[in-house]
């Protein structure tokens, strides 16, 4: 569908094999950005970053960094242990809540995705004065924005005068402000070393690949991670717990293979999850039905070009509807809006990149399940969406979760396996004779009383 946005032609694609046509047949023609004015000012940094940067060879080599040095397999799994910390925290809060009181299920997640964002980009949580939560917010709502200047420059002015401008002026200074505090505990030498400040900083030091990273690059290459990653993890959790709540059978299926494959165990392992297999179909129906981004970051046509018969001119703005291509029904079938996981059983994962962001969501998802039974205190027939760039409930997720009898029959057996049985039987039987003793002690005591009470009254009636 061809609309025009003011002077700008807009290509809404809702089709898969539409999609397929504009980003990998003629890759090329559309692999640019187009320069908007929200995009620009908050992400640009002078066209230094990966996200946005025209294509050529400086986009080229930015992202090659990106790829090989920041979201390879090697870095994936060198953050284990900060996703197995901040997962064990998340868990020990919902234990220590009452099994009949309401959790806050979509403020957790999104604590979570957060700490562990912020760890893994920055080496440190940075609490204080940064509200990260709503900063990312103030984010996503600029980013589903509409800036009447982008698409008709005459108009412009409409945007100051609605406050557009303003906010985006002042996100871009908080963040600025922000990763320039980040950047500079980095170089004073505090933080983990091996989180992707550091690492880029290393790389501009020792000038490792072949071309110069400024301090600029530096920003915007972190700027582009963390956005990146923005409230990504935390919907698709939110989305496949209410999906799953609304469906208990599927719910009951995922919980039956995760505990039968940690059996024995307390928590779930990330060497674990390879193996369950219904769980990561879940997690790609939530994607399908609620993809975390509905409507891509758009691209723009640098020349010239036919598709399927129709004439595309050069700056045309081509817009993916992700949200309509997941649901359509030529390639998902009558049911293609139910959900159902059962049709991902037999499919291979397509993008092995998407590990580094996968990964967090099917550990965590994994440990909900195992260790607690859920049941939710809400009506999900009908979930109300937030307006925004991405898809989240308008309304927090309310459940109610109690620990599992199968948890508690597996922490006393790592008990007894860990040779603390003999304290459980040696204390209670110490315990016992101690009782014993003293409950001799105390009838020798009394029936000496006794004796000498009537030895004495003998006599004194003789005498008597």
């Amino acid at each position: 569908m061809l609309l025009h946005f003011g002077c700008v032609p807009v290509l809404v694609v809702s089709s898969a094999d539409a999609a397929q046509d504009i980003l990998k047949t003629h890759d090329r023609v559309f692999a640019s950005r187009p320069r908007s004015k929200i995009f620009r000012n908050i992400l640009h940094y002078d066209g230094r970053d990966v996200a946005l940067a025209p294509y050529g060879e400086y986009w080229r080599q930015k992202k090659s960094v990106c790829v090989l040095h920041l979201l390879s397999n090697k870095m994936v799994r060198s953050f284990q242990d900060v996703r197995k910390e901040e997962i064990r925290i998340v868990m020990e809060k919902i234990r220590k809540s009452s099994s009949s009181s309401r959790i806050n299920l979509t403020k957790l997640v999104a604590g979570l995705t957060d700490d562990v964002r912020c760890r893994v980009a920055f080496g440190n949580k940075y609490g204080g004065d940064t509200d990260f939560m709503e900063l990312t917010a103030r984010f996503e709502k600029l980013m589903g924005s509409f800036s009447v200047g982008t698409f008709e420059p005459w108009l412009a002015w409409i945007d100051w005068i609605s406050g557009l401008d303003a906010e985006v002026e002042n996100t871009k200074n908080d963040f600025d402000e922000f990763l320039e505090r980040v950047v500079q505990d980095h170089t004073d030498g505090s933080g983990d070393k091996n989180d992707f400040v550091h690492v880029l900083l290393a790389i501009q030091r020792e000038r490792s690949i072949g071309f110069e990273i400024d301090r600029i690059s530096i920003n915007a290459i972190i700027m582009n991670i963390f956005v990146g990653g923005t409230n990504t993890s935390f919907a698709v959790m939110e989305w496949a717990m209410t999906e799953l709540l609304r469906h208990p059978e599927c719910l009951n299926i995922l919980q039956k293979e995760v505990r039968g494959i940690c059996k024995g165990k307390s928590n779930v392992f990330e060497e674990k999850i390879q193996d369950m297999k219904y769980l990561k179909a879940v997690i790609k129906e939530t994607m399908r039905l609620h993809p975390p981004v509905p409507l891509l970051v758009p691209h723009e046509s640098t020349h010239d070009v036919r598709l399927r018969d129709y004439y595309i001119p050069t700056g045309t703005h081509a817009i993916i509807n992700a949200w309509a291509i997941e649901r359509e029904a030529a390639t998902w079938g009558p049911d293609a809006e139910l959900f159902r996981p059962e049709r991902h059983l037999d499919r291979r994962r397509i993008c092995p990149a998407i590990s580094f962001a996968v990964v967090l969501i099917e550990l965590a998802l994994a440990n909900l399940v195992h260790q607690f039974d859920w049941r939710s205190t809400d009506d999900h027939t009908d979930v109300p969406q937030a307006i925004g760039v991405g898809i989240h409930r308008m309304f927090p997720l309310y459940v109610i979760a109690s620990s599992t009898t199968l948890l508690l029959c597996e922490g006393v057996y790592l008990f007894l396996r860990q040779g603390t049985w003999f304290y459980l039987f040696f204390l209670p039987v110490v315990f016992i004779c101690c009782h014993v003793i003293l409950f001799l002690i105390t009838c020798f005591v009394f029936f000496y009383e006794i004796q000498k009470t009537h030895v004495f009254y003998i006599g004194d009636h003789a005498s008597g």
